[in-house]
């Protein structure tokens, strides 16, 4: 039977659901901080464990879907417009152009939000000036996420200033969905946007601000095959994935 690798619950004691390391899929912790406590010891055998287990699509960027249609022009649930072929304009680093400055502000907090997420998660890392590290929320660590943004050249609107980077840090801080304040998690984004691909999208795009994708890993094959799937160049249905990528 499963059991937490830190205080040896399992469910059938404690009630609780255990969670499986994201980057291994080996093993069980009944809670964060029981995950962040045996860090040290796990850090050690993480990589390969995931090495050595099952070549099941286990990573972030797993579980494909095909893209939403937008073709009526309906944005995604969270989004006040709806954009064309997304995974298109992240190869060419214009996803954030054409969208109205409330959009933004809230892909920008999300993107930083699931990095951090995914930072501890995939990698048992967690920035000092996050939540995760144990600030109060997440203001520093998104001023240095929106200095990375502005210096690669592209990334942001061409109306993007000082004052912009303000307004979105204040975005943050007020509360609701992109509090800098709160936690997030894949499932939280899929079920906010109504799209099954969004965490997807938000990873590539902080990919881009980073230089690295979460857990090191790489979405520039994915973003091909939604852009293949974008294009009608490819029946979704003959994928197999498996052997690509790992679900995070």
């Amino acid at each position: 039977m499963a059991q937490c690798a830190s205080c040896a619950k399992t469910k059938s004691n404690s009630g609780i659901d255990l969670k499986r390391c994201a980057k291994c899929q080996t093993t069980h912790y009944c809670s964060r901080e029981c995950q962040k406590a045996d860090w040290k010891k796990h850090k050690r055998v993480c990589a390969s464990n995931a090495a050595s287990a099952s070549s099941t699509s286990n990573g972030p960027y797993a579980n494909f879907s095909p893209p939403m249609s937008t073709s009526a022009g309906q944005p995604s649930k969270g989004l006040s417009v709806s954009i064309d072929k997304p995974f298109h304009r992240l190869d060419a680093q214009t996803w954030l152009r054409d969208r109205p400055e409330q959009d933004v502000y809230t892909l920008l907090l999300d993107t930083y939000r699931l990095r951090m997420e995914d930072n501890y998660n995939l990698e048992g890392d967690a920035d000092v000036d996050s939540i995760y590290g144990g600030a109060p929320d997440g203001r520093q660590g998104f001023r240095r996420f929106l200095r990375l943004a502005e210096r690669r050249r592209g990334l942001l609107p061409s109306w993007w200033s000082p004052e912009k980077a303000a307004e979105c840090e204040a975005v943050g801080m007020n509360g609701g969905w992109s509090s800098l304040s709160s936690a997030i998690e894949k499932s939280d984004v899929i079920e906010h946007y109504s799209n099954p691909n969004m965490p997807m999208q938000l990873r590539m795009f902080g990919e881009q601000v980073y230089g690295r994708g979460p857990g090191g890993q790489s979405g520039v094959a994915m973003r091909q095959v939604q852009m293949m799937a974008e294009s009608g160049e490819m029946h979704t249905t003959q994928l197999d994935m498996a052997s690509m990528y790992r679900r995070a």
